[in-house]
């Protein structure tokens, strides 16, 4: 067997056996490197961060994140217990803070650590915009989704060694072009849909998560409506952005609401 076919056949071997599924969507997800290596790193980032930042303590609205947070977690604990899932949330350490900053933003670290700037608590608006952006987040350590971004990283990785070793013979321009297709095709075609498969992800699983916790999902749709109002159209276009367009977010979500109630229902949950 020449190299260029053990390299394939290596390629496979590590995908067959480093997936995991997905409770959530029933998926079957890379997992090339374990939780268990990569939530001590993103514990300590996490620290490294709220020690060179501005933490708010002790305001109303810094409790409001603390205690929404905690209704999701609570809120995920609920489900995964009900659908065979009780010990999925092994190592995770939920930490939610907000930190003094204009940026529109929040985010969150693999194993459940949690930032809000209050820069987007104008656009959350209310508990229930809160929910709904903590139920994304939240949503988004659920899935694992550092754990296969780091994992899609390592392949995007493999992938270029692997060209590489199919081009070796080429001239060195030629290996130069090439390698630079590979680069921006391997960007748009595969790490940029991938990150936008993982927003909408979790904006499915967040939108369940806050109506199980008793916030109406609608809630969700008027913050991406009023985020969207913010942006003022200023946003690259959808296929070259690591999310889904405002619109697009709006859309999906507005058609995932029966869904997320129906679940709720399920926890004795209901909406008028």
């Amino acid at each position: 067997m020449n190299f260029k076919l053990k390299f394939i056949a290596f390629a496979i071997l590590v995908l067959v056996v480093s997936c995991a599924k997905n409770p959530f969507t029933g998926k079957s997800t890379m997992a090339l490197v374990p939780n268990s290596q990569i939530f001590p790193s993103a514990f300590q980032q996490y620290n490294q961060f709220l020690s060179e930042n501005k933490v708010v303590k002790g305001t109303a609205d810094a409790k409001r994140i603390e205690t929404i947070g905690t209704k999701i977690k609570t809120a995920s604990e609920r489900w995964l217990t009900a659908n065979g899932h009780a010990d999925y949330l092994e190592g995770y350490a939920w930490e939610y803070k907000l930190v003094d900053s204009k940026e529109v933003n929040a985010w969150c670290m693999p194993g459940g650590k949690i930032v809000f700037y209050t820069g987007i608590l104008p656009i959350c608006k209310d508990d229930a915009g809160i929910a709904a952006v903590m139920g994304h987040e939240v949503a988004h350590a659920l899935a694992n989704h550092g754990q296969q971004r780091m994992s899609a990283g390592l392949l995007q990785q493999l992938g270029a060694v692997g060209t590489q070793v199919a081009v070796g013979n080429k001239d060195p321009q030629t290996q130069a072009l090439i390698m630079q297709a590979y680069g921006v095709g391997s960007q748009v075609g595969g790490m940029l849909p991938f990150s936008r498969s993982h927003e909408s992800e979790a904006d499915m699983i967040g939108l369940t998560l806050m109506a199980i916790a008793g916030y109406d999902p609608i809630n969700a749709v008027k913050v991406w409506e009023r985020m969207s109002a913010n942006s003022g159209g200023q946003a690259p276009p959808e296929i070259l952005s690591t999310h889904p367009s405002n619109e697009t977010r709006i859309k999906e979500l507005t058609a995932l609401i029966p869904q997320a109630k129906a679940e709720a229902a399920k926890f004795g949950v209901t909406f008028k």
